[in-house]
């Protein structure tokens, strides 16, 4: 069931968004993942994260891994065609600004943001990539539909604080959207030939501070149950959003207007 929705958002150009509907991941997918069913070995460290920079593919693109340490990986790979790595920086810097924007994203799990660092989002003299590197999202989400929300707070980083290589990434043509804090995400894009390819990694057991991996004291040793309301919700979010931004970002890409704040606790509505 969809999350609620005030009826000024109902009001908004973008809530036929809103309106279409969220494919489920597919049953074959999702059984697979509640299996366990991965290639062994398939574990990539977050210190050896500058091996995403090479050419090709790894052996874990898509499911859940303990690694030796007892830290937890997950992995996904969702085709974005007709994504350009512009078009994710953009939705970076502009979602955060209106919780509808972040609700047609996943309807059904997405409830609510807010960036703290509005007028950097919105200073136009900086590239789209540094509107939303440093800022901080205030979120509220589920994993899967039938879960209670969360409030969770991202902070996005340079992908130099997370480990990666100033050196390399100068011959990097797509873009990486990362957090370091009590776990490390990465969103790697990279262009193909019909647009983007999203390779995202979770590191939970991990925090990344000034571009060193630390593993955290006392992270209980490693399940893969652990990630796969994540996966799941990974999936189902980012082959959306991948669905959606081209059209997004043809109509609303230079309309940085903010509309009025709404806490979450006085949001109301129906679906």
């Amino acid at each position: 069931m969809p999350v609620p929705v005030t009826e000024e958002e109902r009001s908004s150009p973008l809530f036929k968004y809103f309106e279409r509907e969220i494919a489920p991941v597919p049953e074959e997918t999702a059984a697979k993942i509640l299996r366990g069913d991965f290639p062994e070995g398939g574990g990539l460290h977050p210190s050896e994260i500058n091996r995403l920079l090479d050419e090709g593919y790894l052996p874990g693109e898509s499911g859940i891994w303990v690694l030796e340490d007892g830290g937890l990986m997950i992995a996904n790979l969702t085709d974005m065609p007709c994504v350009t790595p512009e078009m994710f920086d953009w939705w970076f810097a502009w979602h955060g600004l209106d919780s509808l924007r972040y609700k047609i994203w996943d309807r059904d799990e997405h409830y609510y943001v807010q960036s703290q660092n509005v007028a950097q989002n919105l200073d136009e003299t900086l590239t789209m990539k540094e509107r939303y590197r440093n800022t901080t999202h205030a979120i509220k989400e589920a994993l899967l539909p039938d879960q209670p929300p969360v409030d969770v707070r991202l902070t996005f980083l340079p992908p130099e604080k997370i480990g990666f290589s100033p050196e390399k990434l100068r011959d990097f043509g797509g873009t990486i959207v990362c957090t370091g804090g009590m776990s490390i995400m990465c969103h790697f894009l990279r262009p193909t030939a019909n647009g983007s390819e999203l390779r995202t990694r979770f590191w939970f057991g991990y925090s990344a501070v000034d571009g060193k991996v630390e593993k955290l004291q006392g992270f209980p040793p490693g399940n893969v149950r652990m990630g796969t309301a994540m996966l799941l919700h990974n999936i189902k979010e980012f082959t959306h959003l991948a669905k959606i931004l081209p059209e997004v970002y043809a109509e609303f890409k230079d309309d940085f207007r903010v509309p009025p704040f709404h806490d979450p606790r006085e949001e109301g509505g129906n679906t």
